[in-house]
């Protein structure tokens, strides 16, 4: 019997050549292999604090994934222009956080492809792929732009999003493997259904600022699952304080145990123990 304990943030992910997705518990300094886990007895203590993920501070509540409720009206990450880029104010001079700012909104992203639930428009920072598709759980990924602002970003995946969703269905996820789909289909049939938008767009910005990106291969995932739920029930650290049971799969940010799911992303700053 092993425990490890203290503030949980979300799972850390890698994707080695074979495509198998590699988990990895991360409790305080301590990073804990998950893959191995499979089939053993698991159980998670919430202690009873929660620490915000940027000052530390004691808080009652989690606020925008982690963070005390001064933090979460003062960080930009928090600010609704980082859910929704193409409300971006940088241009401004309104941004809370100028120099983050530069540093991660003012950087090449992605625009992509992927089938998580059902196929999907997404965006990323180019130095999160593939880290976002595993969190999404998507089985299919394909980079259809590279663009140079998140603001960018937004304003395409914007123009697609009259044509195919954004949003991934959770419950629909975990209940197993996506059908597969033909992503660069996808993409041609997207590309030609906007293609006047797109070169708006680029006219719009300098030529080189939006780019297609015609040439770029599906990424494919394979997710450490060994029996998928028939009917997904959520798990509450705020509700039960101790979550036990036999781990049969980690897909996205959740853990799939026989008794339940357990969203890790969304538990972060609690302080936890793990007990294997």
């Amino acid at each position: 019997m092993s425990k490890f304990s203290g503030q949980l943030t979300k799972m850390a992910v890698t994707l080695p050549a074979d495509n198998r997705a590699q988990y990895a518990m991360r409790l305080g300094e301590e990073k804990m292999p998950m893959n191995d886990l499979l089939g053993q007895s698991l159980t998670l203590r919430y202690q009873g604090e929660i620490h915000c993920l940027n000052c530390q501070r004691l808080t009652k509540k989690s606020f925008s994934g982690g963070f005390c409720f001064p933090c979460s009206q003062r960080l930009a990450q928090c600010d609704m222009c980082f859910l929704k880029p193409e409300l971006c104010h940088f241009d401004q001079g309104t941004c809370r956080e100028p120099d983050w700012g530069q540093a991660v909104c003012m950087q090449d992203h992605i625009v992509y492809l992927a089938n998580s639930s059902g196929l999907k428009v997404g965006i990323t920072r180019i130095n999160q792929v593939p880290t976002r598709w595993v969190d999404q759980g998507a089985t299919q990924a394909l980079p259809i732009f590279r663009v140079r602002s998140r603001y960018q970003s937004g304003l395409v995946e914007v123009m697609f999003k009259n044509h195919v969703s954004d949003r991934t269905d959770w419950r629909k996820m975990l209940k197993g493997e996506a059908d597969p789909i033909d992503l660069a289909a996808e993409r041609d049939r997207l590309l030609n259904e906007c293609e006047s938008e797109i070169q708006a767009l680029q006219q719009r910005f300098d030529d080189n600022s939006i780019a297609i990106l015609p040439g770029e291969q599906e990424q494919q995932i394979i997710y450490p699952v060994t029996e998928y739920p028939v009917k997904v029930s959520s798990l509450n650290f705020d509700k039960t304080p101790e979550v036990s049971g036999v781990l049969k799969g980690i897909k996205g940010q959740y853990l799939i145990f026989d008794k339940g799911v357990m969203n890790m992303r969304k538990f972060s700053g609690y302080e936890v123990e793990m007990e294997v």
